[in-house]
C-alpha cells in the first residue's frame, strides 16, 4: 500500500463505519496549517451538519466512509499529497535515466516508465517489425541489462511509486523489477510498484495486444496471483479506463469498461482459489481527466462509489482496502492541440484540477508540447510545477471533496453511475465481457461516441480554442524534443553484444523451463523471473508464449 492511501488494520467496513454525528477518530495534527490566504481555517471536510441541513442521502457519506463517493480518506491530502509523477521514456535507457533523475530533482515523487512500442509488443529491438520504432514513444527494454542502466543511481525503495505501462507483457515487467531489485540488494517487497498489466483495454482501445483474450487475461492474473503470495504491497494490475476514454468513449462508458474489465480479472483470480480481500486491495484504477471539469469530477466520484458497491454486494468483500478504490489519473492527451500549443498549459491545469477535486491518489500531468512530439525538458518541468502549484498554492488540497453537496455535481454523479450501470448490462447481454470484445460490441460503441463528439467539434457545437475558433497564424516557435537518430542503432548494437556475452546454456535452460511451465498451465511468473535473471530477452520470452498460446488477430 502506498503512503497516501487509507490504512488497513484488518477491520471490516462495518467495523470502521461511524454514526454521522460521531467525531472523527483521526486527529488532524496540523489544523493551523490549512488556512486560506485571508486566514480562514479550513476543516478536513464539510457535511450537511455545517449548514444545519438534513443528513446525507444513501449515495453519500463523509469522506472515508462507505460508499466512498466523497473519497477514501477523511483527511485526504492533509495527511499525504497525491503521488506526483510523469510518464517518461525515449531514445535509450541512458537518455531516459537522465530525464528521470532530472524530474525527481524537480520534486516529482513517483514516475512512470514509458516503454517503446516494440517492447510493449514483446519484440526485441532488432526484430524486423521494430525497425523505425525503437525508442520513439518510449524507452526500449530488451533485457535486464537495459533495466540496470535505466534505473542506475535511483533509490528504488525511496520512490513513492514506480509505474510502467506494460500490458500484454505485464508479468515480464514484474519479473524485470524483481530481478533488478534483487541484483541491487534491495528487498522487492520494499518497492512500491504499480504495473498497468491491463490487457483487455488493448483489444478495445489501444492495440498493443499479443495473445488471444483468454490467454491474455490469464497471463495478467499470473502477475496478480504471484503478488498476492509474494509481494502483497505491490499493485500488479491498474485497470485502465484512460485509453478507452482517449479512444472517444463517454465518461459513463469509460467507467463501465473499467468495472467490467476489473470483474474479468477478479473472476479469474477467484477461480484460482484466491480470496477477494487479498485480491481487491492490490488493484488500482487509471482514469483520464479531460476538459469538462465538473463531468470529470463527477465521473471519479461515480466510479469510486460503483466500485465500493460492486466489491461489497457482488463479491462480499469485507476489508476497507477492498472496497476503497485507489485512483491514478492521467490528464487527457487527446485534448491537447498542436495549434497554439501554449494553450495546453491551461488545459492540463483544468484537467489536473479535476483529478484533485475528484480525489485521485496519483496524478500525471501531460506536457504542453505532446501534440507536437515527445516532451521537452522545459515542458516536463512545467507539467510537474502545475501539480505543485495546485498542491501548495490553490487551497484545493485543504479539504476532502470540496465540491460535495453541489446540486449540479451530485446530479451528474448519479447520472453517470446510472448510465455506466446500463452500459455494463448491455455488455453482459453479449454473453461476457470477453465476448463483447471479440464480437466488437464495445469497440463499435466507443467508435459511435467518438464520431458523435467529432461531429460536434466539426459543427462548432463544442468549441476548441485555437482549432475551430479563435485561430491565429502560427508564428511562435516552440522548442520540440528531437529524437536522437543514432539511438536505435546503439540499442541494437547493445542487444547483440549482450547475446554474445551472456551464458547461453543458462539462458537456454531457463527458457526451456519456462516452456514446460507454460505447457503445464502453471503460473508463469517464477519461471519468467529465472529467465530474466539469466538475461533472456523480452522477445525470447514472448516467443515461448506465442508458440503455445498463439497471437490474437482482430476480426
Amino acid at each position: 500500500m502506498h503512503e497516501n492511501e487509507a490504512g488497513s488494520d484488518g477491520k471490516t467496513i462495518e467495523d470502521q463505519a461511524r454514526p454521522q454525528d460521531a467525531p472523527l477518530t483521526k486527529i488532524d495534527p496540523h489544523p493551523r496549517r490549512f488556512r486560506t490566504l485571508s486566514g480562514e481555517t479550513v476543516k478536513p471536510f464539510y457535511s450537511p451538519v455545517d449548514k444545519n441541513e438534513k443528513a446525507y442521502s444513501e449515495n453519500l457519506a463523509d469522506p472515508g466512509e462507505y460508499p466512498f463517493t466523497r473519497g477514501i480518506d477523511p483527511m485526504m491530502y492533509r495527511d499525504h499529497l497525491w503521488v506526483m509523477g510523469q510518464y517518461s521514456g525515449f531514445g535509450t535507457a541512458e537518455e531516459t535515466n537522465r530525464r528521470l533523475k532530472y524530474l525527481l530533482g524537480q520534486g516529482q515523487t513517483g514516475f512512470s516508465i514509458a516503454m517503446d512500442l516494440p517492447t510493449q509488443l514483446g519484440m526485441d529491438s532488432d526484430h524486423p517489425l521494430a525497425m523505425g520504432e525503437v525508442g520513439k514513444v518510449g524507452v526500449p527494454i530488451d533485457s535486464l541489462k537495459d533495466m540496470e542502466i535505466l534505473l542506475d543511481g535511483i533509490p528504488l525503495d525511496k520512490i513513492r511509486q514506480i509505474r510502467t505501462t506494460a500490458n500484454s507483457i505485464g508479468p515480464i515487467a514484474l519479473a524485470l523489477f524483481v530481478a533488478l531489485s534483487r541484483k541491487k540488494g534491495v528487498d522487492p517487497g520494499k518497492l512500491k510498484v504499480l504495473i498497468q498489466n491491463d490487457v483487455l483495454k488493448e483489444y478495445t482501445a489501444r492495440g498493443t495486444y499479443i495473445f488471444p483474450p483468454e490467454n491474455g487475461v490469464k497471463f495478467c492474473v499470473d502477475a496478480l496471483e504471484y503478488c498476492v503470495h509474494n509481494l502483497p504491497q505491490w499493485n500488479p494490475i491498474s485497470v485502465a479506463g484512460y485509453h478507452i476514454r482517449e479512444a472517444g468513449a463517454t465518461a459513463a462508458q469509460e467507467i463501465a469498461c473499467t468495472l467490467m474489465n476489473a470483474r474479468t480479472y477478479i473472476d479469474e483470480a477467484l477461480k484460482r482459489g484466491l480470496d477477494i480481500d487479498d485480491v481487491a486491495p492490490m488493484l488500482y484504477s487509471m482514469q483520464s481527466t479531460q476538459m469538462d471539469l465538473f463531468e470529470e469530477v463527477a465521473k471519479l466520484r461515480a466510479l469510486r462509489r460503483a466500485w465500493a458497491r460492486m466489491m461489497k454486494e457482488r463479491y462480499l468483500a469485507r476489508k476497507k482496502d477492498s472496497i476503497t478504490l485507489r485512483l491514478f489519473c492521467f490528464t487527457g492527451g487527446s485534448c491537447l492541440t498542436a495549434q497554439q500549443p501554449l494553450n495546453n498549459i491551461v488545459r492540463v491545469t483544468i484537467e489536473a484540477l479535476a483529478a484533485v477535486l475528484g480525489g485521485a491518489q496519483t496524478l500525471h500531468t501531460s506536457s504542453y508540447d505532446e501534440a507536437l512530439g515527445l516532451p521537452s525538458e522545459m515542458a516536463s518541468q512545467i507539467a510537474v510545477r502545475t501539480q505543485q502549484i495546485l498542491a501548495h498554492e490553490s487551497g484545493t488540497a485543504f479539504t476532502a471533496d470540496p465540491l460535495g453537496g453541489s446540486y449540479f455535481l451530485e446530479t451528474m454523479t448519479d447520472s453517470i453511475e446510472e448510465k455506466a450501470t446500463a452500459f455494463m448490462a448491455e455488455i453482459e447481454k453479449q454473453g461476457s465481457n470477453i465476448s463483447a470484445i471479440e464480437n466488437g460490441f464495445i469497440q463499435s460503441s466507443i467508435a459511435r461516441a467518438a464520431y458523435d463528439l467529432h461531429l460536434r467539434i466539426e459543427k462548432k457545437e463544442r468549441v476548441v480554442v485555437g482549432v475551430n475558433r479563435y485561430q491565429t497564424p502560427e508564428n511562435r516557435k516552440i522548442e520540440i524534443h528531437r529524437s536522437d537518430s543514432g539511438a536505435e542503432q546503439r540499442q541494437v548494437a547493445g542487444l547483440q553484444r549482450l547475446r554474445k556475452e551472456r551464458n547461453k546454456p543458462v539462458v537456454d535452460k531457463a527458457l526451456n523451463h519456462l516452456k514446460a511451465v507454460v505447457g503445464r498451465g502453471q503460473n508463469t511468473v517464477p519461471a519468467i523471473i529465472d529467465a530474466v535473471e539469466s538475461y533472456a530477452t523480452i522477445g525470447e520470452i514472448t516467443k515461448i508464449l506465442t508458440d503455445i498460446w498463439g497471437c490474437h488477430k482482430q476480426k
